[in-house]
C-alpha cells in the first residue's frame, strides 16, 4: 500500500510554496485569504496522521484516502471559520472523525484489526503495560474489540497523539467523558491482553 506522502500533490494539483518558510498560522491567514498555494502546505504537514486515523478507524486503505480527501476539501471549504490561533490538528481531526462516522452510519460497516504495529506510548500503569506487550498481534485484536466509542478515542490519543482536550475537541465531547472512555478502553484492553497471554500481570494494581 503506498503510504500518503509518496505521490506530491495527491490531494491537490500542485506543490508546496514555501513550505519551509511558511507558519501555521500564516498558512491559516493566507487560506482564509483563498490562498491555495498555503492550504498545499496544510495538507502536505497534515496528511499522514490524518491518514493514519482513517485506516485506523476503517482498516480500508481506499477507504481511508477517500475520508482524507473528503476531509480536506471540507476543510477548505470552512477554513474562513477556523478560529486563528487555535490548533488546527484538532480542527482537521474532527472533520476527519465525522466523516468517517458518518459514512460509517450509513453502510453499518465495522473497523477492522489493524495491519501494522503501532507501539502506544503514554504515562500511566495501564498504557505502559500495554505498550509493554510484545504480542502486537494480540493488541491489534484487543483494539478491534473495542466498542466504536471507546477505539475512537484510544486512536484519536495514542495513534493520533492528540492531548485529552484535543481529543474532546476532535470527537465533540466533555473531556470528562473523554478520560473516562479512555479508562475503561484501557481496562478492558489491559483485560483482553491477560485473557490472550500476551501480557503477565505483575502485581500492579489495575
Amino acid at each position: 500500500m503506498a503510504r500518503p506522502g509518496t505521490r506530491r500533490g495527491h490531494y491537490l494539483d500542485g506543490t508546496v510554496e514555501d513550505e519551509g518558510r511558511m507558519t501555521e498560522d500564516e498558512a491559516v491567514l493566507r487560506c482564509q485569504d483563498g490562498d491555495r498555494d498555503a492550504f498545499r502546505y496544510v495538507v502536505e504537514r497534515y496528511k499522514n496522521p490524518l491518514f493514519g486515523t482513517a485506516y485506523l478507524m476503517t482498516g480500508n486503505a481506499a477507504q481511508a484516502e477517500e475520508h482524507v480527501q473528503e476531509a480536506f476539501l471540507l476543510a477548505w471549504r470552512g477554513i474562513r471559520t477556523f478560529r486563528r490561533g487555535s490548533a488546527l490538528k484538532p480542527w482537521l481531526m474532527r472533520i476527519l472523525v465525522n466523516a468517517v462516522l458518518s459514512e460509517q452510519r450509513k453502510r453499518s460497516l465495522a473497523t477492522v484489526p489493524l495491519e501494522e504495529s503501532v507501539p502506544i506510548g503514554t504515562p500511566g500503569r495501564q498504557e505502559e503495560a500495554i505498550e509493554a506487550s510484545e504480542d502486537r498481534q494480540a493488541v491489534r485484536e484487543a483494539l478491534d474489540q473495542l466498542s466504536p466509542e471507546h477505539r475512537q478515542v484510544v486512536v484519536l490519543r495514542y495513534f493520533a497523539d492528540l492531548t485529552v482536550r484535543q481529543v474532546a475537541d476532535s470527537a465533540g465531547l466533555r473531556e470528562g467523558t473523554v478520560k473516562s472512555r479512555l479508562h475503561r478502553a484501557l481496562r478492558h484492553m489491559r483485560e483482553l491482553l491477560e485473557q490472550s497471554g500476551a501480557m503477565e500481570v505483575a502485581g500492579n494494581g489495575a
